[in-house]
């Protein structure tokens, strides 16, 4: 009995369904469960740099001065999957907002098709190096994992796991101090 329910523990805690693929990378990584977190404003650290080569080509360099959404994802993440259309429609109502995404435990192919299928316009690093940065504030723990930073370049908040479009927009009308559009 104790087996039994080890087991099913293990399977409760485990990462996000990789669709039949079995690469490690994959099996490793604990998929989150929505829970969100807000830092007050007096206690929030400055987000590490967030620059670097974009997925498609090119460079992308983090300015302070916009409320900025950051997403970490991959491809075969189910929950990443079913937050797209979520991140992409917030991404094209909210000009004022910056949205750039960080690739994660991915392969470069298999991202671009989730990008054209999902319509994401916004850029997405492709360094995992860039979440490891947040660990003097509020790392991605999880995937998908969505922070937000304030205007002043802070980190205000993260969404472990899936966004919702009532949290999401719960938390950036929070940290922007004006209303958002879904």
């Amino acid at each position: 009995m104790k087996l039994i329910i080890a087991l099913a523990t293990t399977l409760l805690l485990t990462s996000c369904s990789t669709g039949g693929l079995s690469s490690e990378s994959e099996k490793s990584y604990v998929s989150g469960n929505g829970a969100a977190v807000l830092i007050k404003e007096p206690l929030r650290k400055p987000a590490p740099n967030l620059s670097g080569e974009v997925l498609g080509g090119g460079k992308f360099d983090y300015e302070i001065g916009k409320v900025t959404v950051v997403n970490v994802w991959a491809s075969w993440c189910s929950p990443c999957r079913a937050e797209a259309p979520t991140l992409s429609a917030f991404a094209s109502k909210n000009p004022e907002i910056q949205f750039v995404g960080i690739l994660t435990r991915d392969n470069l192919s298999s991202a671009i098709s989730f990008v054209n299928r999902f319509n994401l316009t916004f850029p997405t690093l492709i360094d995992d190096a860039v979440i490891a940065s947040f660990r003097g504030s509020l790392p991605a723990n999880a995937i998908p994992t969505t922070l937000i930073i304030d205007a002043k370049g802070r980190v205000a908040a993260r969404i472990s796991g899936q966004v919702t479009v009532s949290l999401l927009r719960e938390l950036l009308e929070k940290v922007s101090g004006g209303k958002v559009n879904v």
